[in-house]
């Protein structure tokens, strides 16, 4: 089994900066991909970022130039640097990875219980 635990949301005013965290724990072998994710209110959840193991980022475009994700891997550790935020940003953020927990095994989706991100002066 595996957890992912995200830290670092909270209020931010137009145009400010914050970074999430998220932090893996738990039995598994790989890392497929991780990426975040977020819901707006009334709104169904989106791709906000993704970094597959060994291959470059990839963006929605309406935070291309804003946000970077960035892994660590010896901590498993995966981050959303956000940049110029607009109100639009506000969210609930969650993170997910793809990971394999036993070789010969299929890799399987992890979420994590996600944090709040609110921009409003």
């Amino acid at each position: 089994q595996v957890q992912l635990v995200e830290s670092g949301g909270g209020l931010v005013q137009p145009g400010g900066s914050l970074r999430l965290s998220c932090a893996a724990s738990g039995r598994f072998v790989s890392v497929y991909n991780m990426a975040w994710y977020r819901q707006a209110p009334g709104k169904q959840r989106e791709l906000v970022a993704s970094l597959p193991s060994g291959a470059i980022a990839n963006y929605a475009d309406s935070v291309k130039g804003r946000f970077t994700i960035s892994r660590d891997n010896a901590k498993n550790t995966v981050y959303l640097q956000m940049n110029s935020l607009k109100p639009e940003d506000t969210a609930v953020y969650y993170c997910h990875g793809l990971f394999v927990t036993a070789w010969g095994t299929s890799p399987r989706d992890y979420w994590g219980q996600g944090t709040q991100v609110t921009v409003s002066s």
